[in-house]
């Protein structure tokens, strides 16, 4: 199956192209970008020497003649653009960018000052967290890929509400990102010398991912409230950790809560599920489609503690949007995907 990465040149679309590369069902049909056309992939990525191929201008119908799928691994405001000339396509949409993943009118336009795509498209957008959407991936043709920072919450904190164990009354989110999460494109944040042994906070109670993690947590708890969410750049290239602080509405113990997310993900095999008394690390999901996490119960306050750790590069994009593609085409989830994670 042929399929085709527009936004190829961002840090997202590189890294779709290191894993379907040694993907055995899908292959990488043409590469595209709105500005460095006709140059090669290798020009300004010298990782890539060894591949000819050319960057192509965006042309929806000829992209829909020699592809079965097409990756938008565009910045927001791209996408919903676009996602009308392909949507009338005889093609499979993924899109890693923010553009299709709010359902509400005005909310895209409130937290992104964009304009947004229109909302039949958006009512037919499935969002693409492959652990708990799977049955409803498998039946679309259009996937809004989730966000980083709520793969990491969404996932640490599915358990929980998807059980009654918490309502959603009181929920802290405190997480922290490597700089790719800002992109490609240079600024004053991402600067060396302004990063460097530095640790920043930003977009205080404003995140654009705020209502993304708010509309899944609805979704499983109809009582859900408004979540306090806050997130840090820390100077390292990859890696999300999310720290989240929940009120229960039960009694529990560590390892009993430990138990409900092993089972829970039992089959799912991305998700790793620490030991008693151990919490995962950056390092340790590092290049790879795993989300590993570790939990805690404080008796004292009733609050779960939940620490989620992914790759925002991978699982907070590229590798969970190619593990939605092998549910849309019918593959083995873990096809493509099932690499150690790089260590040291």
């Amino acid at each position: 199956m042929n399929v085709s990465i527009v936004g190829a040149t961002g840090y997202g679309g590189l890294e779709l192209i290191r894993f379907l590369a040694n993907h055995p069902h899908l292959q990488i049909e043409s590469l595209h970008t709105s500005s460095q056309f006709g140059r090669s992939i290798h020009e300004e990525n010298p990782h890539l020497m060894h591949m000819k191929d050319k960057l192509e201008a965006i042309d929806p119908e000829k992209i829909a003649k020699k592809s079965d799928i097409v990756f938008l691994a565009t910045p927001s405001g791209v996408s919903s653009q676009l996602i009308s000339q392909f949507s009338d396509l005889d093609l499979k949409v993924i899109d890693l960018s923010g553009d299709l993943r709010l359902q509400t009118p005005g909310e895209y336009e409130r937290w992104y000052k964009k304009e947004a795509a229109p909302q039949s498209i958006l009512e037919k957008a499935i969002y693409g967290l492959a652990e708990w959407n799977a049955e409803e991936i498998r039946q679309s043709t259009i996937i809004a890929n989730p966000g980083c920072y709520p793969t990491a919450t969404l996932l640490g904190l599915a358990p929980l509400f998807t059980e009654g164990w918490a309502t959603g009354s009181d929920v802290i989110i405190d997480a922290k990102s490597g700089v790719s999460g800002a992109g490609k494109s240079p600024s004053v944040v991402t600067h060396y010398s302004e990063m460097n042994e530095n640790f920043k906070i930003y977009k205080v109670n404003q995140h654009q991912h705020i209502p993304e993690i708010e509309q899944q947590l609805g979704r499983w708890s109809k009582n859900t409230q408004p979540i306090s969410f806050n997130t840090h750049l820390v100077p390292m290239t990859r890696g999300i950790m999310a720290t989240m602080y929940v009120k229960l509405n039960r009694q529990t113990s560590t390892a009993e809560l430990r138990d409900l997310y092993e089972t829970i993900y039992d089959k799912h095999p991305f998700v790793r599920i620490q030991p008693l008394d151990h919490f995962p690390s950056t390092k340790q999901v590092y290049g790879s489609n795993f989300c590993d996490i570790g939990v805690a119960y404080d008796e004292r306050t009733g609050r779960a503690t939940i620490v989620s750790v992914i790759d925002n590069l991978v699982k907070g994009a590229a590798g969970q949007a190619i593990q939605n593609a092998n549910l849309l085409m019918g593959i083995e989830e873990t096809t493509g995907l099932w690499n150690t994670p790089l260590y040291p």
